[in-house]
């Protein structure tokens, strides 16, 4: 997912301080999802996605 949310959020001209505002976690957090040390929760994910309008799919589909 992690490299899948860097380049949506990026895509919507999100910085990590905004995404990360909007959903509710710190930008540290956001970061190491991003460089894949930590995990989402669920919850997280689908605000990740809610915010970003993309599916859940889009944002955990790997290439």
């Amino acid at each position: 997912m992690g490299n899948n949310l860097r380049q949506f959020r990026e895509k919507r001209g999100f910085t990590q301080t905004e995404l990360s505002t909007a959903v509710g976690i710190s930008r540290q957090y956001l970061s190491d999802i991003e460089t894949l040390k930590k995990q989402p929760t669920i919850k997280i994910a689908f605000d990740c996605a809610r915010v970003l309008k993309v599916s859940i799919e889009e944002l955990f589909y790997y290439i």
